[in-house]
Formats: structure tokens, C-alpha cells, sequence
């Protein structure tokens, strides 16, 4: 019961020190102050702001309580262990292998200390080199991310999407919402190519296709990013689905284009004109955010000019289904056979080397 004992000890300790690396306490307090705004009187007379800070307070609610409830019962295992009932060994024991394996589980959260980690993410996929097949590998890596996004627990939610003439899609955002949402998936920006036997191509010939995947983080709508409407361009048009049948009879959609960057988001999927403008703006400030965070500068114009192009060379990701099965991470050399699983949503071991190899990149960094 000693050594017990002791592993519960270690195992509370760890728990403890990660609640502080976390800062758990600092979320309790960012949490009590959106329940006060919540309460307020007019707290939903704008409704897509409201919408906005209880998904925010019901994400640091639940992150809090499972940290909370994980130390919690760490505690009460050890409180029983140090009685030093030898009847109590296999069920104190069975606490520790659970409460162990479940600090293991969330550990990875200690990887993910960007200031907008813990948030949301805006995720978008566009259409590289390779035509048709581009097209359709762009949808592929959209039903990638919206598995591994429902196996996760995420809430997905199509903001837009724009279809391919024969197949596919040429462009397609989503909000993906879930605690850690953006640290986890932030490991995917960037150009992803696919090497298979072309099912559009009549010679079966082997085909190389590419799509950009760029994700940035959802903003908080109590971080208040001022733009000049004077670099706006605003657009409306109506809502199309896919094949370019209209499902909407007035000009709802919403098109804003940012002119120092070129920066262009459109919106469908809400009911209103004004909603749909509410959420293109929100999309548009966290990518002028992302930008300005990539370089730290002010000068966002001077930032969009590092975009990569989407085809050879530039891809951080291979997917090979012929003449053999492989997908491979160019960044970190992660890479795994079961290249199905991976287009099934199975990212973790993916996302798991990516945040290992920024921890090294940090730590080279700062001995410099």
C-alpha cells in the first residue's frame, strides 16, 4: 500500500502542477465573467454575440470541470490509500490505473499554450494544381476533418462552400468548436497532395493533386478588432447549393473582400443578410489576426505576400494510394501505411508529432 501510496501522490502532484500550467484558475475567473454578462438584461439582443459567448463559457465550463473532477478524485484515491486498508488494494488500485490512464489522455493539453489554443477553429479548404481530381481531393479533406472533428466531440458547422463544375469542391470553410479546437487542428495548415489513380481520368493514369488547408483561430467576440469599413468591399448575392442550384430567393449570401490583403470570406449558410455579414466579419478578423500573429507586424499586407501556392514542392503532407498506401508528414516524418484510416479522420498521431517537434522548435529557439 506504500508504493501505492506513493504513485498517487506523484500522479496528484502532476495533476496540480498542469491545473497551474493550464492556468485553470485564470479560466475559472474568464468563465465567471462571461456568466455575468450572460445574466445581463439584454444579454441577447444581439443574438450571434450571445451565441458566441455561452458556446465560449459552456467550452471553459466542461475543461474546468473535467481538471477539477480529475484532481478531485486523485485526491479521494489518495485519501483512502493512505488509510492503509489492505481490503481497499484492488479497488484503490483500480482508481490509480483509471485516473492515470485519464492524466495521460490530457496531457497533450500542456503542448497547446498558444494564446488562441484553446479556441475554435475557422478551417478552410481551396483547390490546388490538378483540375477535377483537385476538386475532389479538397472534398476529401473536408469529410477528413469532419470525421476527426465528430470523433473528437467538435461541433462543425459549414459556413460555405463553393462546388466543382464536374466533381468536388473548389472552396469550403467550416467552424469546428471544441475545447483545444484550434491547437489541435492549427498542425494542418498548409498544402496537402494526393497520389492516386485518377477516377476521372478514362487511361486510369496515376494523377498528383494538391489542396491548401488554412485554419486560424475563431476570435472571441468580446476581442474587439476595428477595421476601416473603407478597406471593405462588401458583397451579396444569392445562396447556391451544390451544382449550382439556388436554395435561397434573396440576395442573403455575403462577400466581403479586404483590399490591402486580398483577403476574400463568404458566407451562405445563415437565415439573414446581417447574419451572414456578422459571421463573414468574424472570419475575416481572425484571418487578419492569424496574419498579423504569423510575423508579428502590424503590416498585414506585407504578411499575405508569404502565401504558399498550392502545388509541388510546397505540400507539408503526402497521401499515396498508389502503387502503394502511405501518408507522410514532410514536417516531422510521422508517417503511417493506413492511409484509409487517415482519410477516416484518424489525425491524432499526425497532430501528436506536429506539437512534439514545435516544442523542440521552441526550446532550440530559446537558446538562441
Amino acid at each position: 500500500m506504500q508504493e501505492l501510496t506513493k504513485q498517487l501522490q506523484e500522479l496528484l502532484a502532476r495533476i496540480r502542477a498542469a491545473m497551474v500550467q493550464l492556468g485553470i484558475a485564470a479560466d475559472q475567473a474568464e468563465l465567471s465573467r462571461l456568466e455575468s454578462v450572460m445574466q445581463a438584461a439584454d444579454f441577447w439582443a444581439d443574438s450571434a454575440a450571445a451565441a458566441a459567448v455561452s458556446q465560449r463559457a459552456a467550452s471553459l465550463r466542461k475543461h474546468i470541470e473535467d481538471w477539477s473532477r480529475l484532481e478531485a478524485e486523485a485526491g479521494e484515491a489518495l485519501e483512502l490509500a493512505r488509510l492503509g486498508d489492505d481490503g481497499l488494494r484492488d479497488e484503490i488500485s483500480a482508481s490509480y490505473r483509471r485516473l492515470a490512464g485519464e492524466y495521460a489522455r490530457r496531457e497533450f493539453e500542456l503542448k497547446l499554450s498558444g494564446p488562441y489554443d484553446k479556441n475554435a477553429a475557422i478551417l478552410s479548404v481551396y483547390a490546388g494544381t490538378g483540375g477535377t481530381d483537385a476538386q475532389d481531393w479538397a472534398e476529401m479533406l473536408l469529410r477528413m476533418y469532419l470525421r476527426y472533428a465528430q470523433a473528437a466531440g467538435f461541433k462543425t458547422d459549414l459556413l460555405d462552400q463553393s462546388p466543382g463544375e464536374e466533381a468536388g469542391l473548389k472552396s469550403v470553410t467550416a467552424e469546428i468548436s471544441g475545447p483545444f479546437a484550434y491547437g489541435k487542428l492549427k498542425s494542418e495548415k498548409g498544402v496537402h497532395r494526393l497520389v492516386r489513380l485518377s477516377p476521372f481520368n478514362s487511361d486510369n493514369l496515376r494523377q498528383t493533386s494538391f489542396a491548401l488547408v488554412d485554419v486560424v483561430p475563431q476570435l472571441d467576440q468580446t476581442q474587439e478588432f476595428e477595421i476601416d469599413s473603407k478597406e471593405l468591399r462588401v458583397d451579396v448575392f444569392r445562396a447556391g447549393g451544390h451544382g449550382g442550384q439556388s436554395v435561397n430567393t434573396t440576395d442573403s449570401a455575403v462577400r466581403i473582400t479586404h483590399l490591402p490583403t486580398g483577403l476574400v470570406v463568404a458566407i451562405q449558410n445563415e437565415r439573414s443578410q446581417l447574419q451572414n455579414k456578422e459571421k463573414a466579419m468574424a472570419v475575416l478578423k481572425a484571418r487578419l489576426t492569424a496574419l498579423m500573429l504569423e510575423q508579428h507586424k502590424a503590416e498585414v499586407s506585407e504578411i499575405r505576400g508569404a502565401t504558399q501556392a498550392a502545388a509541388w514542392g510546397n505540400q507539408i503532407r503526402s497521401y499515396v494510394l498508389h502503387p502503394y498506401t502511405k501518408v507522410k508528414d514532410h514536417r516531422t516524418g510521422a508517417e503511417t501505411a493506413a492511409a484509409q484510416a487517415v482519410l477516416d479522420g484518424q489525425l491524432d498521431s499526425f497532430i501528436e508529432a506536429y506539437l512534439q517537434s514545435q516544442i523542440g522548435a521552441e526550446a532550440v529557439d530559446g537558446r538562441q
